[in-house]
């Protein structure tokens, strides 16, 4: 048996790695995505007073900083009994929105793009985010990170810092917005605008007209079926700071919905022994192991997630995207993981114009932006979708608002078995009669990138123990028998 290891997973946020064990014949035997390091934020939560909660778990990450501050102040309110001003409502949206566009903007260009823009064979040096503005013109390069500071300089004024919030508080939010402050955002957002129709036309360009790249995205080497999770608004159409979680099975028909502590009736996490990541599935099935296809019990989430669960968009520039798309694949659900870069161009866009539309609204810079706070309920929990997916955050407090325990189900958390299948299925499609080299290791490793991980985010705790971090290939007997069987 021969063992190949991606040691370190190269381009996300996280520590990883991929071991690959390849049968006498050189053929692909088995393969493990493996998350080695562990931030337990659920334990070290318990014992904080809520309202300090949704500042803390903002570190948790550097780049989803907003999204876990945002699910973490639904919680409070939930807690508190209080639903924010509409006001408040308004600025926490555009904050979120804000945080989506520079997001995924950070994520197309320096993480996903170069293996289409410098070529998935280019040489490692080559094949980066300096190297994609090579390609593209440093002049050009300089107007795309230009725009993408619009959009941190509109999470800076709502939030109160560039990096991790601080304007939130249950309830609320502890400052309004002023006209000279919603006149700039106004400004900022037309660049965000243009932001996202300038990337959807490179994808267009660089991509869709490419007859070998239009092969990988349609081909079966990066497809994987699985069943999909999204918020969709009262019209159907893709949300992200609030709405109804809708699950779809693997053919598109509906096979659940929930709000809130619902959840529970729905997802179950099951624990691995050689990932510090949990690998979550649906309840209603049951746990079918890594395995995709009809009657899997795994679940995506995410942009292509939101495209699927989706019946559209509730802008018109992003509308016009999304049908494009529909007609390019034929059709939905779409289950090819490369197109995952295509949606998050097309939600760029989509929260840019969404962003606009909020701040036309001169009722945003409305003083009243905070309700009185009750006693304490005792448990909350707050759902939004994070520009990696759904994301889950759920605590109970006792009365004096002190928090007692804690849940968090995070995106990349929730397409731990996607992820594994995906890179299964490409390693088994490039690696064949024990020739591997860098060019092919990195056709695998596209198998993920689409997937935007965050691994930081998606280890916190497991129930009742932590793993033992191992190295699979040094195991022996039933221990080496059981991980390649292992389903």
């Amino acid at each position: 048996m021969q063992k190949i290891e991606i040691n370190p997973m190269t381009r996300l946020e996280g520590h990883g790695k991929i071991t690959i064990f390849l049968d006498d014949k050189g053929n692909v035997d088995n393969v493990f995505f493996q998350v080695m390091e562990f931030m337990g934020y659920e334990k070290f939560i318990i014992g904080m007073p809520i309202e300090e909660v949704p500042r803390t778990v903002s570190t948790i990450c550097g780049v989803c900083r907003g999204v876990h501050f945002t699910a973490s102040l639904k919680a409070s309110d939930e807690i508190y009994g209080v639903i924010p001003t509409p006001t408040a409502k308004k600025l926490r949206e555009m904050l979120f929105l804000a945080h989506m566009i520079e997001d995924h903007m950070e994520i197309l260009y320096a993480l996903g793009l170069p293996d289409f823009v410098c070529g998935p064979t280019a040489p490692p040096e080559e094949r980066n985010l300096i190297g994609l503005i090579k390609k593209v013109g440093v002049d050009i390069g300089k107007d795309v990170l230009k725009k993408r500071f619009a959009a941190v300089r509109i999470f800076e004024m709502l939030g109160g810092k560039p990096s991790h919030p601080v304007a939130g508080i249950p309830g609320g939010w502890s400052k309004a917005l002023t006209e000279e402050e919603r006149q700039e955002i106004l400004k900022l957002a037309d660049e965000c605008i243009e932001l996202g129709k300038f990337t959807l036309k490179i994808f267009e360009d660089i991509v869709l007209k490419n007859p070998e790249y239009v092969e990988l995205m349609k081909g079966d080497m990066y497809k994987v079926v699985t069943n999909y999770l999204g918020t969709i608004d009262e019209d159907g159409k893709v949300a992200y700071y609030d709405g109804t979680q809708r699950i779809i099975d693997t053919k598109g028909n509906e096979i659940g919905r929930f709000k809130g502590k619902e959840y529970l009736n729905f997802i179950a996490e099951k624990t691995l022994p050689w990932s510090y990541q949990k690998a979550p599935y649906l309840k209603i099935i049951g746990w079918k192991g890594f395995v995709d296809g009809e009657g899997t019990s795994l679940y995506s989430v995410g942009p292509l997630a939101r495209f699927n669960v989706g019946n559209g968009y509730n802008t018109p520039l992003a509308q016009e995207a999304y049908e494009q798309m529909v007609e390019f694949f034929g059709g939905k659900p779409i289950h090819n993981v490369l197109a995952y870069h295509w949606a998050r161009a097309i939600e760029m866009l989509n929260a840019a114009e969404f962003l606009k539309q909020i701040a036309m609204d001169e009722s945003v810079t409305d003083k009243n932006v905070r309700q009185n706070l009750g006693k304490a309920l005792g448990e909350g929990v707050g759902i939004v979708e994070a520009p990696r997916g759904t994301l889950i955050h759920h605590y109970k407090t006792d009365e004096k608002g002190i928090v007692t325990d804690i849940n968090l189900i995070v995106a990349t958390t929730q397409n731990k078995g996607p992820i594994q299948v995906a890179v299964k299925r490409a390693s088994e499609h490039f690696i064949k009669d024990g020739k591997v080299d860098e060019k092919i290791l990195n056709f695998v490793e596209m198998a993920y990138r689409p997937y935007d991980l965050c691994l930081a985010c998606a280890t916190h705790t497991l129930p009742g123990r932590l793993p033992i971090q191992i190295d699979v290939y040094s195991c022996k007997g039933e221990l080496i028998k059981s991980l390649r069987n292992f389903k």
